[in-house]
């Protein structure tokens, strides 16, 4: 079973709503897309699968069908009966009403330290969202989501391109990404007027580099890209000093967008002992 967009259409149209822009909803209504989203995350029977933005369940339906144990999660109240309703028929889904971005994690996640997140990621939450489950969930190992293409684009951007910034760092830190394809405007309720990009996002075992403090890193990667025109002893002055830019190994008058992960941990790793020394 899958939703099309008449019956998606029909059941909005039927409970009084609409698609609300300021929760970035936007529904994928083609049986063909959620089944290829659900074919391409790999999951199947046993596997953990949570769901953020379920909206009218047309994902989870596809999900459902892999046999995986679905945990389908919308914000939206007026949406959870609909989307109840809708998955009402598969035992292995469960629904929650709750907001992503203030999840209790652990709560939600129980004992299992294996899962997937497999959504169509609501537009004003994916950056975000993404960021915070790499930095602060480790329980989730594989993230395969639909995002609009330029957010898809500066997840697994690599260094000397456009879309390389700061949650580019923090991705290629802790896990590997890529994209697994692109889905059209077509496919939504309403339509969009960008792409969206499927992205696959692995979690590595282990983070590169254990002796670095995440969250300094990540700060000076941020203030790094924050004025990423400008050369790093612009963008770095009163934080980085040319002796330190010279023991990393790193040119001051590079850009953000020049260094890889390594060159930034390498420099936050001077910075960080030097600060200590000091």
């Amino acid at each position: 079973m899958t939703l099309t967009r008449a019956h998606a259409s029909d059941q909005l149209r039927d409970a009084g709503l609409s698609p609300r822009r300021a929760l970035g909803q936007n529904f994928v209504v083609d049986a063909n897309t959620v089944r290829r989203i659900a074919k391409l995350s790999s999951v199947g029977p046993g596997d953990n699968v949570i769901e953020i933005g379920a909206g009218l369940g047309s994902l989870t339906l596809a999900l459902a069908e892999t046999g995986a144990n679905i945990t389908a999660v919308e914000v939206d109240e007026a949406l959870v009966p609909l989307l109840t309703h809708n998955v009402a028929a598969y035992d292995n889904v469960r629904v929650v009403h709750a907001d992503a971005m203030k999840l209790d994690w652990p709560s939600l996640l129980g004992d299992h330290t294996d899962w997937h997140l497999v959504a169509n990621l609501p537009y004003n939450v994916a950056t975000p969202l993404v960021a915070d489950v790499l930095d602060m969930v480790p329980a989730v190992k594989h993230v395969f989501v639909m995002v609009q293409k330029e957010v898809g684009d500066r997840l697994v951007a690599r260094p000397d391109t456009d879309a390389y910034g700061a949650l580019s760092v923090k991705v290629a830190f802790w896990a590997s990404g890529s994209i697994a394809g692109i889905v059209p405007p077509t496919v939504f309720l309403p339509r969009p007027k960008v792409d969206s990009a499927l992205v696959d996002i692995v979690r590595r075992d282990e983070p590169l580099d254990h002796d670095v403090n995440a969250a300094s890193l990540f700060a000076l990667v941020r203030q790094g890209f924050a004025k990423r025109r400008k050369m790093l002893r612009g963008a770095l002055a009163g934080v980085v000093n040319p002796q330190q830019f010279e023991a990393a190994g790193i040119e001051p008058t590079a850009r953000a967008e020049n260094l890889s992960v390594h060159d930034w941990i390498r420099l936050c790793k001077v910075v960080n002992n030097e600060g200590e020394r000091s």
